[in-house]
């Protein structure tokens, strides 16, 4: 699902479909101009958080830019949450690491 999340917040096609991780889609926001193209996720991992109920995906990933310019090790960390006895995972809105 981390993927999932990130090919939508890189190419801003179908934000709608994770309403907790992208509010401003749940909200009737427009349409988002792709930022990313030619995506490869290059490496992928989940570890639970410190807080109950969270875990954060973190993923190093490939893509080009508006300007055509590809870049390898791009970072992006997207944060899960799942309430006590439900077995569902809920993506947070994702952040890139400083």
């Amino acid at each position: 699902m981390g993927r999932k999340v990130l090919l939508v917040d890189a190419t801003g096609l179908g934000r709608g479909q994770f309403p907790t991780a992208f509010p401003e889609a749940a909200a009737g926001a427009g349409p988002v101009a792709p930022a990313f193209t030619r995506i490869r996720i290059q490496a992928a991992v989940a570890r639970q958080d410190t807080r109950s109920g969270r875990a954060v995906v973190h993923l190093v990933w490939a893509g080009a830019d508006r300007g055509g310019t590809y870049t390898d090790g791009r970072l992006t960390d997207i944060p899960f949450h799942h309430a006590r006895g439900d077995g569902t995972w809920t993506p947070l809105p994702p952040t890139t690491p400083s």
